[in-house]
């Protein structure tokens, strides 16, 4: 729309529809553009405007450029919602696919493919194939990109219909645009599919690397992130390839420059030739050195792959650390980031220039970047051995400015510089002890108690510089107190005199008595033992000659920085995360049926058990967790071909729930819960309940046939539900003779036919047979059948796990008509169901259990069980990243300890 429209949002009159309703009806053509527009602009401020889709559809029918696109702009917002009204603009579509003018060609294609409605998917295929050869590159480019929308909505469909093959053609187009689109196209498929759909050949290659030169920035983009994937057959390709690539290096676009440098650094692990290796280091210097200088925004993405770019290969920019110093104006963000790059590219041969440079740093007014800036100069002390003096140094001369916060850090680096160069850099031990009144942070304090008692034989009043942070040990934090405690103790142990000795008796008393830490107490009982059995062996222990610490500068492990650089230009790269670890995504290969529902009308309103696609199925509510990598539910044998069933038809039971009947599985074990009694069921008793055996799901059910006839072609269909659960395979049920019973499990798949709303453990089911109706029944979904047996972790794990999350995540629940006979007995119960023993104490004269699980969508569970044994009463905590689940899991604690 022109600047002149801004009037189409300013109507106030009442009967609004009405008249826009009238005014789309008219038989003048810019009464009804006008109208079309009034009917955008309320639109896009939020007005619901669906009930004129009728009426804007009709004027579709237009050679007006403008107008149609406004059009195609309506449909492609309110399709999802009138469906059945979208399908009368199918033949619109098709018609305007087939228009002498490309861009009214293209864009028909593009509205096909951006209205995401099952019914209009089949009705786009044919102009779809046509666009994919269509003579005008703009049409083609735009089909290219409707494939993968489509594919995201139907994949089946584009396997069958050949679409897959038709993009990989327009791979050998001769216009470059049309071939970055099928690219982008392909590779944005690959992702949705776990099968290989787009792998890059040598013949591949070479179209690819020829229309790099000729196509658009964002063209570029995508055909270089491509290549970084092809892995070179021997050097002399990857060599090729790279030279092909080199010169996007110098390209205005900050994302070709990224893509390119990522391509060059993949292929650069296949090269042998240092020589060549050299040369590629120093072409890419300049590139990266360049994207410094854009806005803040631009330079705090180029630091961030910076940062994993030197880590991998400091070289490249080992000249360059001048271009990292920090100026006055940048953004905070930018500083803290060229701080990280400074000190990963700190050497010998230029750490008095990047010395200089922190100390002018630690004194700026911004107090966090000053922080950072004193604790850089211990990690280039830590790093570089040689510059530690001078680094020490600098440390010094901050301390004597007095300014608190940048003594306070210096101290903290200070204890780290001990740790590394132990017995070397003592003597400035004197110096900080000046500065003891000042401390007033927890790290500052527990870093300087530390010294203290790790010194305490080279400090003559160590006895005393203790004694004063003694009188206040009740109020200190967690962490000031556990270094108290043990500097006491070394400071006994290597002064055993009568003030220490008192200071001792003081510091257990208050760490045992006077605490409920419980890390506290339970270090100063292990040192009150220690001390009261052997002292020889309390020395052993505590003043045991400790591991140097090293530089933790490069502070990724090889596999995730690998990972990252393969990512690098993505959000992944900024985060410094795998891409799994912030996107999730329901990827589903299965097309939704037309038929969604169980009979139109019927109470219950079931919906189909096929999976949906990922477009069209509301996510997960618990943090929409997709399939972890490599877990996929495990692909089920093929079920022979089932029997045509009217009844099936009729009943909306599309084919793929249709179950046939095949030779029962007859598994014996525990009575089932009885789901439709045999007076509901016309004489047909079905018991059932979801069970776990060697790591699959099932449903165990019995049927029980006390009518006069045979019973057969029993089907099952699963309604929409918070775990997804759905039918692996088929319900393998024999005719069932009349007086006979029939047990059977029926595998189950998860994560397949999802519902919304909160987590529920509501199972809605409905089973059918040749003889009788339809039985709806509704079942409970029991947890701990879902618990998988990877759910086990280290008691490291589980505590820092526990700590991260906030209180607000943890639930709980009082079980007083539970009785624990025995604390063994109880974790054998736990384990068998796959909720695994971490660990156990005494509190008073009640127990505590603490147990790990994992829920199939790979969330954590931790779990805090406190009961006395033999009494009455049992009380269960739950701490999980999704505290909604907890009434479910509190309905399966209850049923496994009743049971």
């Amino acid at each position: 729309m022109s600047g002149h429209d801004s009037k189409y949002f300013s109507t106030t009159k009442k009967g609004e529809i009405p008249e826009l309703k009238e005014e789309l009806n008219s038989q003048y053509k810019d009464k009804r553009k006008d109208a079309v527009k009034k009917v955008i602009a309320a639109m896009t401020v939020g007005k619901d405007v669906s009930s004129l889709f009728t009426d804007v559809v009709n004027c579709m029918q237009t050679e007006n450029l403008e107008l149609k696109k406004l059009v195609y702009l309506y449909l492609i917002n309110y399709a999802k919602s009138q469906p059945d009204l979208a399908i009368l603009a199918v033949n619109t579509f098709v018609k305007d696919s087939q228009d002498p003018n490309p861009l009214i060609r293209a864009l028909a294609v593009r509205t096909m493919g951006c209205i995401r409605v099952d019914k209009i998917t089949e009705y786009l295929c044919d102009p779809l194939q046509k666009c994919l050869k269509d003579d005008d590159p703009y049409v083609r480019k735009t089909a290219a990109i409707c494939v993968a929308k489509l594919y995201d909505i139907n994949a089946e469909l584009v396997e069958d219909r050949g679409f897959l093959d038709a993009l990989k053609d327009l791979i050998s187009d001769n216009n470059p645009m049309v071939v970055a689109n099928a690219v982008a196209a392909l590779a944005e498929i690959q992702e949705n599919s776990t099968s290989p759909i787009f792998e890059i050949n040598s013949t591949t290659l070479t179209k690819l690397l020829t229309a790099l030169n000729e196509c658009t920035e964002w063209g570029q983009v995508f055909i270089l992130d491509a290549l970084s994937r092809y892995k070179a057959a021997d050097p002399r390709e990857a060599e090729n390839i790279v030279e092909r690539v080199t010169p996007r290096l110098q390209h205005a676009n900050c994302a070709v420059v990224l893509s390119a440098v990522k391509m060059i650094l993949q292929q650069m692990e296949l090269i042998t030739s240092t020589d060549v290796i050299r040369n590629l280091c120093k072409k890419m210097a300049p590139p990266l050195v360049t994207l410094l200088s854009a806005e803040p925004e631009i330079q705090y993405v180029a630091l961030r792959n910076i940062n994993l770019i030197v880590q991998k290969r400091p070289t490249i920019l080992a000249h360059e650390i001048k271009v990292f110093f920090c100026k006055y104006n940048d953004p905070i963000y930018v500083k803290m980031e060229k701080l990280e790059i400074m000190i990963k590219l700190a050497s010998d041969r230029n750490i008095d220039q990047v010395l200089l440079e922190f100390k002018e740093y630690a004194t700026e007014v911004d107090v966090d970047f000053v922080r950072r800036a004193v604790r850089a100069i211990g990690r280039c002390a830590i790093k570089l051995e040689r510059a530690a003096e001078r680094c020490i140094s600098v440390l010094l001369e901050l301390i004597k400015i007095k300014v608190n916060y940048v003594v306070q850090e210096a101290i903290i680096v200070i204890k780290d510089i001990f740790r590394r160069y132990p017995n070397t850099y003592e003597s400035i031990i004197a110096t900080l002890c000046e500065s003891l009144d000042t401390l007033d942070e927890p790290e500052a304090k527990a870093s300087m108690i530390w010294i203290i008692g790790e010194y305490a034989e080279r400090i003559d009043n160590a006895d005393e510089l203790l004694e004063s942070f003694l009188e206040s040990f009740p109020e200190e934090p967690a962490q000031v107190q556990l270094q108290l405690l043990t500097a006491t103790v070394k400071l006994f142990l290597k002064k055993p005199t009568e003030g220490p000795q008192q200071m001792i008796q003081v510091v257990l008393n208050n760490a045992t008595v006077e605490t409920d830490n419980p890390d506290l107490r339970d270090r100063a009982y292990i040192y009150w033992r220690l001390l009261s059995t052997d002292p020889e062996a309390a020395k052993d222990v505590v003043l045991a000659e400790k591991p140097v610490i090293t530089d933790d500068s490069n502070q990724l492990e090889p596999s995730l920085l690998d990972e990252l650089l393969t990512n690098i230009s993505t959000l992944s790269s900024v985060y410094h995360k795998p891409p799994e670890a912030f996107v999730t995504r329901l990827k589903t290969t299965v097309q939704k049926t037309e038929d969604e529902d169980f009979a139109e009308g019927s109470e219950a309103g079931y919906s189909s058990g096929n999976p949906v696609d990922s477009a069209a199925s509301p996510p997960l509510t618990m943090g929409n967790v997709a399939h972890p990598a490599g877990r996929q539910p495990a692909p089920v044998p093929a079920a022979p071909a089932p029997v045509p069933d009217l009844l099936g038809d009729l009943m909306g039971l599309d084919n793929a729930a249709i179950v046939p009947v095949d030779e029962p599985t007859t598994p014996s074990g525990p009575p089932l819960p009885v789901v439709v009694p045999a007076s509901t069921g016309q004489g047909l008793q079905i018991s059932a309940q979801l069970a776990r055996r060697d790591g699959q799901v099932f449903y165990s059910m019995l049927f029980e046939n006390n009518t006069q006839a045979v019973l057969d072609g029993f089907m099952i269909q699963f309604n929409k539900n918070t775990f997804g659960l759905a039918a692996a395979g088929p319900l393998q049920i024999a005719p069932l003779q009349p007086g006979t019973s029939a047990r059977t499990l029926l595998p189950m798949v998860l994560l397949q036919n999802l519902s919304t709303g909160p987590p529920s453990s509501l199972l809605q089911v409905a089973v059918k047979n040749n003889q009788q109706p339809v039985w709806y029944f509704n079942d409970k979904i029991i947890l701990h059948a879902l618990f998988s047996e990877d759910g086990r972790m280290e008691r490291g794990t589980f505590l820092e796990t526990w700590r991260s999350l906030p209180d607000s995540n943890e639930v709980q629940r009082e079980f007083p008509g539970i009785t624990i006979t025995s604390v063994e007995s109880t974790i054998d119960l736990l384990t068998a169901y796959n909720m695994f023993f971490i660990a156990k104490r005494k509190n008073g004269n009640q127990d505590v259990i603490y147990l790990s699980a994992k829920v199939p969508v790979d969330v954590p569970l931790l779990i805090e069980l406190t009961a006395m044994v033999g009494q009455p009463g049992l009380k269960c905590a739950l701490k999980t990243p999704t505290p909604e689940i907890a009434p479910i899991f509190f309905e399966a604690v209850e049923l496994l300890f009743k049971a």
